[in-house]
Protein backbone atom coordinates (compact mmCIF):
# COMPACT_ATOMS: atom_id res chain seq x y z
CA UNK A 1 0.00 0.00 0.00
CA UNK A 2 1.45 3.33 -1.00
CA UNK A 3 1.72 5.89 1.80
CA UNK A 4 1.66 9.65 1.59
CA UNK A 5 3.36 12.27 3.75
CA UNK A 6 2.59 15.86 4.63
CA UNK A 7 4.30 17.47 1.63
CA UNK A 8 7.29 15.28 2.44
CA UNK A 9 7.51 16.05 6.20
CA UNK A 10 10.93 17.16 7.41
CA UNK A 11 12.84 14.26 8.88
CA UNK A 12 16.60 13.94 8.67
CA UNK A 13 17.67 16.95 6.67
CA UNK A 14 17.68 19.28 9.69
CA UNK A 15 20.56 17.30 11.11
CA UNK A 16 22.29 16.74 7.80
CA UNK A 17 22.50 20.31 6.60
CA UNK A 18 21.96 22.79 9.40
CA UNK A 19 23.30 21.22 12.60
CA UNK A 20 26.87 21.74 11.45
CA UNK A 21 26.26 25.52 11.32
CA UNK A 22 26.68 25.59 7.55
CA UNK A 23 30.39 25.02 7.24
CA UNK A 24 32.10 27.20 4.65
CA UNK A 25 33.55 24.20 2.89
CA UNK A 26 30.09 22.70 2.44
CA UNK A 27 28.79 25.96 1.02
CA UNK A 28 31.68 26.11 -1.38
CA UNK A 29 31.00 22.61 -2.68
CA UNK A 30 27.29 23.29 -3.07
CA UNK A 31 27.93 26.63 -4.76
CA UNK A 32 30.17 25.07 -7.36
CA UNK A 33 27.49 22.54 -8.31
CA UNK A 34 24.43 24.79 -8.16
CA UNK A 35 25.28 28.34 -9.26
CA UNK A 36 25.06 27.61 -12.98
CA UNK A 37 21.52 26.32 -12.51
CA UNK A 38 20.59 29.20 -10.21
CA UNK A 39 21.96 31.83 -12.53
CA UNK A 40 20.00 30.29 -15.37
CA UNK A 41 16.78 30.57 -13.37
CA UNK A 42 17.45 34.23 -12.65
CA UNK A 43 18.53 35.01 -16.18
CA UNK A 44 15.13 33.99 -17.49
CA UNK A 45 13.62 36.75 -15.37
CA UNK A 46 15.57 39.54 -17.09
CA UNK A 47 13.63 40.98 -20.04
CA UNK A 48 12.90 44.50 -21.24
CA UNK A 49 9.11 44.27 -21.66
CA UNK A 50 8.14 45.88 -18.36
CA UNK A 51 7.01 42.60 -16.84
CA UNK A 52 8.51 41.51 -13.52
CA UNK A 53 9.12 37.77 -13.66
CA UNK A 54 9.39 36.15 -10.26
CA UNK A 55 10.73 32.72 -9.37
CA UNK A 56 9.03 30.68 -6.68
CA UNK A 57 10.65 27.51 -5.36
CA UNK A 58 8.43 24.84 -3.87
CA UNK A 59 8.53 21.18 -2.93
CA UNK A 60 4.82 20.47 -2.98
CA UNK A 61 3.89 16.79 -3.03
CA UNK A 62 2.07 14.67 -4.05
CA UNK A 63 1.91 15.84 -7.69
CA UNK A 64 -1.87 16.28 -7.47
CA UNK A 65 -1.37 19.02 -4.88
CA UNK A 66 1.31 20.57 -7.06
CA UNK A 67 -1.20 20.73 -9.92
CA UNK A 68 -3.68 22.58 -7.70
CA UNK A 69 -0.98 25.08 -6.78
CA UNK A 70 0.02 25.58 -10.41
CA UNK A 71 -3.56 26.33 -11.42
CA UNK A 72 -3.70 29.02 -8.77
CA UNK A 73 -0.36 30.48 -9.89
CA UNK A 74 -1.73 30.57 -13.44
CA UNK A 75 -4.82 32.40 -12.18
CA UNK A 76 -2.62 35.03 -10.51
CA UNK A 77 -0.57 35.48 -13.67
CA UNK A 78 -3.70 35.95 -15.78
CA UNK A 79 -4.93 38.75 -13.52
CA UNK A 80 -1.51 40.41 -13.09
CA UNK A 81 -0.06 40.88 -16.59
CA UNK A 82 2.76 43.04 -15.20
CA UNK A 83 3.85 40.28 -12.76
CA UNK A 84 4.48 36.71 -13.81
CA UNK A 85 5.30 34.05 -11.23
CA UNK A 86 7.14 30.92 -12.32
CA UNK A 87 6.53 28.08 -9.86
CA UNK A 88 9.54 25.74 -9.89
CA UNK A 89 9.45 22.32 -8.25
CA UNK A 90 12.90 22.29 -6.70
CA UNK A 91 12.71 18.70 -5.49
CA UNK A 92 11.85 17.19 -2.14
CA UNK A 93 12.52 19.52 0.77
CA UNK A 94 15.62 17.64 1.91
CA UNK A 95 16.98 18.08 -1.62
CA UNK A 96 16.11 21.77 -1.73
CA UNK A 97 18.04 23.00 1.28
CA UNK A 98 21.54 22.88 -0.27
CA UNK A 99 20.22 24.79 -3.30
CA UNK A 100 18.60 27.38 -1.07
CA UNK A 101 21.77 27.92 0.97
CA UNK A 102 23.83 28.14 -2.19
CA UNK A 103 21.39 30.62 -3.70
CA UNK A 104 21.50 32.84 -0.62
CA UNK A 105 25.31 32.82 -0.39
CA UNK A 106 25.64 33.28 -4.15
CA UNK A 107 23.16 36.20 -4.12
CA UNK A 108 20.81 34.49 -6.60
CA UNK A 109 17.88 33.46 -4.37
CA UNK A 110 14.36 32.81 -5.61
CA UNK A 111 11.94 35.66 -5.02
CA UNK A 112 9.54 33.49 -3.02
CA UNK A 113 10.21 30.27 -1.15
CA UNK A 114 7.70 27.78 0.23
CA UNK A 115 9.16 25.75 3.05
CA UNK A 116 8.61 25.07 6.77
CA UNK A 117 8.56 27.65 9.58
CA UNK A 118 11.14 25.78 11.65
CA UNK A 119 13.90 27.14 9.38
CA UNK A 120 12.96 30.75 10.12
CA UNK A 121 15.67 31.38 12.69
CA UNK A 122 18.38 30.07 10.37
CA UNK A 123 17.18 32.22 7.47
CA UNK A 124 17.13 35.26 9.77
CA UNK A 125 20.72 34.51 10.80
CA UNK A 126 21.67 34.40 7.13
CA UNK A 127 19.87 37.73 6.52
CA UNK A 128 18.04 35.98 3.67
CA UNK A 129 14.40 36.96 4.26
CA UNK A 130 12.34 40.11 4.73
CA UNK A 131 10.09 40.74 7.75
CA UNK A 132 6.46 41.13 6.77
CA UNK A 133 4.61 42.72 9.68
CA UNK A 134 4.67 46.30 8.29
CA UNK A 135 3.25 45.10 4.98
CA UNK A 136 0.58 42.90 6.50
CA UNK A 137 -0.50 45.50 9.07
CA UNK A 138 -1.57 47.76 6.19
CA UNK A 139 -3.79 45.14 4.58
CA UNK A 140 -7.47 44.74 5.51
CA UNK A 141 -6.82 41.09 4.67
CA UNK A 142 -4.92 40.65 7.95
CA UNK A 143 -8.15 40.37 9.92
CA UNK A 144 -9.13 37.36 7.79
CA UNK A 145 -6.02 35.30 8.67
CA UNK A 146 -6.12 32.98 11.69
CA UNK A 147 -4.28 34.96 14.41
CA UNK A 148 -2.56 31.98 16.06
CA UNK A 149 -0.89 31.11 12.75
CA UNK A 150 0.68 34.54 12.47
CA UNK A 151 1.90 34.25 16.04
CA UNK A 152 3.66 30.99 15.21
CA UNK A 153 5.59 32.71 12.39
CA UNK A 154 6.78 35.54 14.65
CA UNK A 155 10.32 35.63 16.00
CA UNK A 156 11.77 38.51 18.03
CA UNK A 157 8.72 40.67 17.31
CA UNK A 158 8.97 40.25 13.53
CA UNK A 159 6.65 38.28 11.26
CA UNK A 160 9.01 36.40 8.95
CA UNK A 161 6.62 34.48 6.71
CA UNK A 162 2.95 33.91 5.95
CA UNK A 163 1.03 30.62 5.96
CA UNK A 164 0.34 28.72 2.76
CA UNK A 165 -1.77 26.08 4.50
CA UNK A 166 -2.43 24.73 7.94
CA UNK A 167 -3.52 21.53 9.65
CA UNK A 168 -2.90 19.76 12.93
CA UNK A 169 -2.55 16.36 14.52
CA UNK A 170 -5.43 14.21 15.70
CA UNK A 171 -5.88 10.50 16.29
CA UNK A 172 -7.42 8.44 13.51
CA UNK A 173 -9.17 5.27 14.64
CA UNK A 174 -10.98 2.26 13.19
CA UNK A 175 -14.62 2.36 14.44
CA UNK A 176 -15.23 -1.32 13.66
CA UNK A 177 -12.29 -2.34 15.86
CA UNK A 178 -13.57 -0.08 18.65
CA UNK A 179 -17.00 -1.69 18.36
CA UNK A 180 -15.58 -5.23 18.49
CA UNK A 181 -13.63 -4.29 21.64
CA UNK A 182 -16.80 -2.92 23.26
CA UNK A 183 -15.52 0.66 23.29
CA UNK A 184 -18.36 3.17 22.96
CA UNK A 185 -16.56 6.42 23.86
CA UNK A 186 -13.40 7.86 22.36
CA UNK A 187 -10.73 8.79 24.94
CA UNK A 188 -10.47 12.39 26.12
CA UNK A 189 -7.59 12.02 28.59
CA UNK A 190 -4.23 10.26 28.64
CA UNK A 191 -5.45 7.68 31.14
CA UNK A 192 -8.47 6.90 28.96
CA UNK A 193 -6.23 6.62 25.89
CA UNK A 194 -4.01 4.15 27.73
CA UNK A 195 -6.96 1.99 28.78
CA UNK A 196 -8.49 2.04 25.30
CA UNK A 197 -5.14 1.06 23.75
CA UNK A 198 -5.01 -1.96 26.10
CA UNK A 199 -8.50 -3.09 25.11
CA UNK A 200 -7.64 -2.77 21.43
CA UNK A 201 -4.52 -4.92 21.73
CA UNK A 202 -5.44 -8.48 20.84
CA UNK A 203 -3.39 -11.68 20.64
CA UNK A 204 -5.74 -13.62 18.37
CA UNK A 205 -3.82 -16.90 18.19
CA UNK A 206 -2.46 -16.96 21.73
CA UNK A 207 1.21 -17.04 20.72
CA UNK A 208 2.10 -14.12 22.99
CA UNK A 209 2.44 -11.64 20.13
CA UNK A 210 -0.55 -9.42 19.33
CA UNK A 211 -1.84 -9.37 15.78
CA UNK A 212 -3.61 -6.11 16.61
CA UNK A 213 -2.17 -3.24 18.64
CA UNK A 214 -3.97 -0.31 20.16
CA UNK A 215 -1.85 2.48 18.71
CA UNK A 216 1.16 3.11 16.47
CA UNK A 217 4.05 5.17 17.85
CA UNK A 218 6.71 6.57 15.49
CA UNK A 219 10.13 5.08 16.13
CA UNK A 220 13.05 7.25 15.07
CA UNK A 221 14.86 10.43 15.89
CA UNK A 222 13.65 12.42 12.88
CA UNK A 223 11.27 15.34 12.79
CA UNK A 224 8.13 13.25 12.28
CA UNK A 225 8.71 11.60 15.67
CA UNK A 226 9.37 14.94 17.34
CA UNK A 227 6.31 16.46 15.66
CA UNK A 228 4.10 13.65 17.00
CA UNK A 229 5.47 14.02 20.52
CA UNK A 230 5.03 17.79 20.92
CA UNK A 231 1.27 17.64 21.66
CA UNK A 232 2.02 15.40 24.66
CA UNK A 233 4.68 17.81 25.95
CA UNK A 234 2.31 20.77 25.70
CA UNK A 235 -0.59 18.78 27.11
CA UNK A 236 1.56 18.07 30.16
CA UNK A 237 2.02 21.82 30.55
CA UNK A 238 5.59 21.83 29.30
CA UNK A 239 7.96 23.82 27.11
CA UNK A 240 11.40 22.92 25.81
CA UNK A 241 12.69 26.44 25.07
CA UNK A 242 13.25 29.12 27.71
CA UNK A 243 14.70 32.48 26.63
CA UNK A 244 15.80 30.94 23.32
CA UNK A 245 17.69 28.16 25.09
CA UNK A 246 16.80 24.46 25.21
CA UNK A 247 15.42 23.12 28.47
CA UNK A 248 14.66 19.44 27.97
CA UNK A 249 14.77 18.06 31.51
CA UNK A 250 11.56 19.58 32.82
CA UNK A 251 9.01 17.55 34.75
CA UNK A 252 6.51 17.93 31.91
CA UNK A 253 8.96 16.58 29.33
CA UNK A 254 9.67 13.56 31.53
CA UNK A 255 5.93 13.02 32.05
CA UNK A 256 5.21 13.13 28.31
CA UNK A 257 8.02 10.71 27.47
CA UNK A 258 7.02 8.43 30.34
CA UNK A 259 3.51 8.19 28.90
CA UNK A 260 4.84 6.97 25.56
CA UNK A 261 7.05 4.45 27.36
CA UNK A 262 4.06 3.29 29.42
CA UNK A 263 2.20 2.46 26.21
CA UNK A 264 5.17 0.34 25.12
CA UNK A 265 5.45 -1.31 28.55
CA UNK A 266 1.74 -2.15 28.45
CA UNK A 267 2.35 -3.93 25.16
CA UNK A 268 -0.43 -1.90 23.54
CA UNK A 269 1.69 0.26 21.22
CA UNK A 270 3.39 -0.93 18.07
CA UNK A 271 6.56 0.84 17.01
CA UNK A 272 6.78 1.88 13.39
CA UNK A 273 9.71 0.94 11.21
CA UNK A 274 12.60 3.35 11.93
CA UNK A 275 11.87 6.83 10.55
CA UNK A 276 8.67 5.55 8.89
CA UNK A 277 6.11 6.59 11.48
CA UNK A 278 4.08 8.51 8.91
CA UNK A 279 3.20 5.35 6.97
CA UNK A 280 -0.42 4.19 7.31
CA UNK A 281 -0.07 0.56 6.16
CA UNK A 282 -0.59 -0.96 9.63
CA UNK A 283 -3.66 1.17 10.24
CA UNK A 284 -5.23 0.35 6.90
CA UNK A 285 -4.50 -3.35 7.35
CA UNK A 286 -6.03 -3.34 10.84
CA UNK A 287 -2.77 -4.17 12.61
CA UNK A 288 -3.16 -1.00 14.70
CA UNK A 289 -6.46 0.59 15.72
CA UNK A 290 -5.22 4.16 16.26
CA UNK A 291 -2.63 6.40 14.61
CA UNK A 292 -1.52 9.98 15.20
CA UNK A 293 -1.61 11.97 11.96
CA UNK A 294 -3.45 14.79 10.20
CA UNK A 295 -5.98 15.44 7.43
CA UNK A 296 -3.29 15.17 4.75
CA UNK A 297 -3.17 11.42 5.34
CA UNK A 298 -3.83 8.83 2.66
CA UNK A 299 -6.25 7.22 5.12
CA UNK A 300 -8.86 9.79 4.06
CA UNK A 301 -8.53 8.63 0.47
CA UNK A 302 -8.64 4.93 1.31
CA UNK A 303 -11.75 2.75 1.50
CA UNK A 304 -11.25 1.60 5.12
CA UNK A 305 -13.58 2.67 7.90
CA UNK A 306 -12.10 5.51 9.92
CA UNK A 307 -12.97 8.37 12.22
CA UNK A 308 -10.92 10.95 14.13
CA UNK A 309 -10.89 12.21 17.70
CA UNK A 310 -8.95 15.16 19.16
CA UNK A 311 -5.62 14.69 20.88
CA UNK A 312 -6.42 13.59 24.47
CA UNK A 313 -5.45 16.01 27.21
CA UNK A 314 -3.57 15.77 30.47
CA UNK A 315 -3.02 19.10 32.24
CA UNK A 316 -4.45 20.88 29.23
CA UNK A 317 -5.53 20.21 25.65
CA UNK A 318 -2.98 20.70 22.88
CA UNK A 319 -2.06 19.66 19.39
CA UNK A 320 0.74 20.49 16.96
CA UNK A 321 0.29 22.56 13.84
CA UNK A 322 1.43 20.99 10.58
CA UNK A 323 1.87 23.89 8.23
CA UNK A 324 3.74 25.27 5.26
CA UNK A 325 4.68 28.88 4.70
CA UNK A 326 6.02 31.37 2.20
CA UNK A 327 9.16 33.45 2.71
CA UNK A 328 9.86 36.72 0.91
CA UNK A 329 13.52 36.43 -0.01
CA UNK A 330 15.76 39.50 -0.12
CA UNK A 331 16.19 40.62 -3.72
CA UNK A 332 15.39 44.15 -4.93
CA UNK A 333 12.67 46.58 -3.82
CA UNK A 334 10.75 46.25 -7.11
CA UNK A 335 10.85 42.46 -7.08
CA UNK A 336 9.93 42.28 -3.40
CA UNK A 337 6.94 44.59 -3.95
CA UNK A 338 5.75 42.39 -6.80
CA UNK A 339 6.23 39.24 -4.72
CA UNK A 340 4.12 40.72 -1.94
CA UNK A 341 1.18 40.92 -4.32
CA UNK A 342 1.42 37.17 -4.81
CA UNK A 343 1.62 36.60 -1.05
CA UNK A 344 -1.51 38.69 -0.67
CA UNK A 345 -3.24 36.47 -3.23
CA UNK A 346 -2.18 33.34 -1.32
CA UNK A 347 -3.80 34.65 1.86
CA UNK A 348 -7.04 35.54 0.08
CA UNK A 349 -10.34 33.74 0.45
CA UNK A 350 -10.26 32.83 -3.25
CA UNK A 351 -6.88 31.10 -3.10
CA UNK A 352 -7.40 29.40 0.24
CA UNK A 353 -10.81 27.98 -0.65
CA UNK A 354 -9.65 26.45 -3.93
CA UNK A 355 -6.36 25.23 -2.45
CA UNK A 356 -7.98 23.63 0.60
CA UNK A 357 -10.72 21.89 -1.34
CA UNK A 358 -8.15 20.59 -3.82
CA UNK A 359 -5.62 19.35 -1.27
CA UNK A 360 -7.40 18.58 2.01
CA UNK A 361 -5.51 21.13 4.09
CA UNK A 362 -7.34 23.62 6.28
CA UNK A 363 -7.71 27.20 5.05
CA UNK A 364 -5.71 29.91 6.77
CA UNK A 365 -8.36 32.46 5.78
CA UNK A 366 -11.38 32.68 8.10
CA UNK A 367 -13.72 33.72 5.29
CA UNK A 368 -12.60 30.68 3.33
CA UNK A 369 -13.51 28.44 6.27
CA UNK A 370 -17.00 29.98 6.32
CA UNK A 371 -17.44 29.82 2.54
CA UNK A 372 -20.25 27.64 1.14
CA UNK A 373 -17.74 25.64 -0.89
CA UNK A 374 -15.60 24.70 2.12
CA UNK A 375 -18.62 24.08 4.32
CA UNK A 376 -19.84 21.67 1.66
CA UNK A 377 -16.49 19.86 1.89
CA UNK A 378 -16.97 19.52 5.65
CA UNK A 379 -20.36 17.97 5.00
CA UNK A 380 -18.68 15.45 2.71
CA UNK A 381 -15.71 14.89 5.05
CA UNK A 382 -16.95 15.66 8.57
CA UNK A 383 -13.67 14.58 10.18
CA UNK A 384 -12.25 17.92 9.02
CA UNK A 385 -14.32 19.58 11.72
CA UNK A 386 -12.23 17.81 14.36
CA UNK A 387 -9.12 19.57 13.07
CA UNK A 388 -10.90 22.91 12.70
CA UNK A 389 -12.18 22.68 16.27
CA UNK A 390 -8.65 21.94 17.51
CA UNK A 391 -7.11 25.04 15.93
CA UNK A 392 -7.55 27.22 19.06
CA UNK A 393 -5.31 24.82 21.01
CA UNK A 394 -2.92 24.11 18.12
CA UNK A 395 0.67 25.29 18.48
CA UNK A 396 3.70 25.48 16.24
CA UNK A 397 7.12 24.08 16.96
CA UNK A 398 9.89 26.56 17.83
CA UNK A 399 11.34 28.61 14.97
CA UNK A 400 14.55 29.65 16.73
CA UNK A 401 17.85 29.44 14.85
CA UNK A 402 19.02 26.36 16.74
CA UNK A 403 15.86 24.32 16.25
CA UNK A 404 17.59 21.78 14.03
CA UNK A 405 20.07 20.87 16.78
CA UNK A 406 17.31 20.91 19.38
CA UNK A 407 15.12 18.63 17.26
CA UNK A 408 18.00 16.23 16.64
CA UNK A 409 18.82 15.88 20.35
CA UNK A 410 15.17 15.65 21.36
CA UNK A 411 14.52 13.04 18.68
CA UNK A 412 17.39 10.94 20.00
CA UNK A 413 15.92 11.15 23.51
CA UNK A 414 12.48 10.06 22.30
CA UNK A 415 13.94 7.17 20.34
CA UNK A 416 16.06 6.03 23.28
CA UNK A 417 13.03 6.11 25.57
CA UNK A 418 10.93 4.06 23.15
CA UNK A 419 13.74 1.49 23.11
CA UNK A 420 13.88 1.23 26.91
CA UNK A 421 16.01 4.08 28.27
CA UNK A 422 14.52 5.96 31.22
CA UNK A 423 13.01 9.32 30.19
CA UNK A 424 15.09 11.15 32.77
CA UNK A 425 18.38 9.73 31.51
CA UNK A 426 17.48 10.14 27.84
CA UNK A 427 16.49 13.79 28.28
CA UNK A 428 19.54 14.58 30.42
CA UNK A 429 21.84 13.09 27.79
CA UNK A 430 20.12 15.20 25.15
CA UNK A 431 20.42 18.31 27.30
CA UNK A 432 24.12 17.70 27.91
CA UNK A 433 24.66 17.41 24.15
CA UNK A 434 22.87 20.68 23.52
CA UNK A 435 24.73 22.50 26.31
CA UNK A 436 28.00 21.70 24.54
CA UNK A 437 26.98 23.26 21.23
CA UNK A 438 24.46 25.94 22.15
CA UNK A 439 25.88 29.45 21.73
CA UNK A 440 26.21 31.65 24.78
CA UNK A 441 24.03 34.72 25.01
Amino acid sequence: MKSHRLLNPISNFFRQYIASAIKLLFIGIVLSSCLIMLSGCQASAQRDDGVIRLTLWQGINPPANRDVFQKLVDKFNQTHPDIQVESIFAGALDQQLPKILAAVVGNVPPDILTFYPQLTGKFVELDAIRPLEDWLDKLPLKSEVSPNLLQEFTLEDHLWSVPLYTSNLGIFYRPQLFQKAGITQTPKTWSELREVAKKLTIDKDGNGKPEQYGILLPLGKGEWTVFNWFPFLWSAGGEIVTDNRPNLTTEAAVTALQFWQDLITDGSAKLSAPERGYEEDDFIAGRVAMQITGPWTYIMKSDVDYQVFPMPGNVTEATAIGDGNLYLMKTTPAREEAALKFLEFVLSEEFQTEWSIGTGFLPVNLKSIASPAFQQLIQEKPVLKVFLDQMPVARGRPIIAGYSSLSDSLGRAIEATLLGESPEKALQTAQNRLDLIWPEK
